[in-house]
């Protein structure tokens, strides 16, 4: 498993290296957000390279993480290419200018999202670093969450692009579809994919990856930052939250 991690480690780091760099010229940051999902491809298929043969198990697992990751990794392409630097990002690097910029963006943005992929494939890299495995119920269970996961996170995208393309939206609050169900769907649904990727290869060795994503959605930079800008931005929203459940999904009470 160690050299599999180096391998998928040293792509990962040339790459977050070169978009520093590319950091630089461009005067901001909030690109490497469309790099999250390819990350863990790079990182995986880095890891995989070179090995003699794998398991059913082990493709099942590359393909659904690269499913997700070029799905997520569009989405977010196209989010940063219509709406530019991120506010988040504006926030975390503050005032700072000329290189003690660049180099506080390369450790608290650029290494900061490597370390977490590193450790939030585990999963992946340790199914790759075993004897070629079979499908097992395990496995069918993993597939069937992802895809729940899949389909809340892809589909509560979708209908938030669609609501925010609609002029006559401005300042309000999406409250139907699956965001009738949750505040957080895409969350939600990443959370999902990661427990289910995780449970493909069931290593409770290895459980601590999807906890720490979880931890990051639920209580760092997902649900816990977006909502207080939330609140400050969109009037309607505290009543919103006073309904509506923020992160586990439950069925909307009838009117």
């Amino acid at each position: 498993m160690q050299a599999l991690y180096m391998n998928g480690a040293t792509a990962l780091g040339i790459s977050v290296l070169t978009l520093w760099i590319i950091s630089i010229f461009r005067g901001h940051v909030s690109f490497i957000d469309a790099f999250w999902g390819t990350g863990f491809i790079i990182t995986a298929l880095a890891a995989a390279h070179g090995l003699p043969h794998i398991g059913s198990a082990q493709t099942v697992v590359l393909f659904a993480l690269s499913l997700w990751g070029i799905r997520l990794s569009y989405h977010l392409l196209k989010r940063y290419l219509a709406h530019g630097e991120d506010y988040r990002y504006v926030k975390i690097i503050g005032k700072r200018e000329g290189l003690s910029r660049h180099l506080y963006s390369l450790g608290i943005v650029f290494v900061l999202q490597g370390v977490l992929i590193l450790i939030i494939v585990a999963p992946v890299i340790g199914l790759l670093a075993q004897p070629p495995q079979a499908i097992d119920l395990f496995s069918i269970l993993g597939v069937a969450i992802w895809a729940v996961g899949l389909f809340f996170e892809a589909v509560g995208d979708h209908q938030l692009v669609r609501f925010k393309a609609d002029p006559a939206n401005e300042g309000k609050v999406l409250t139907t579809g699956l965001w009738a169900w949750t505040r957080h769907p895409n969350y939600f649904g990443d959370a999902c994919v990661w427990w289910g990727i995780w449970l493909i290869g069931h290593d409770l060795t290895l459980i601590f990856a999807p906890i720490l994503m979880s931890f990051i959605l639920m209580k760092w930079s997902g649900v816990p930052m977006l909502e207080r800008m939330m609140k400050k931005r969109r009037p309607g929203y505290e009543a919103y939250m006073e309904s509506t459940p923020a992160f586990f999904p439950k069925p909307p009470k009838k009117p």
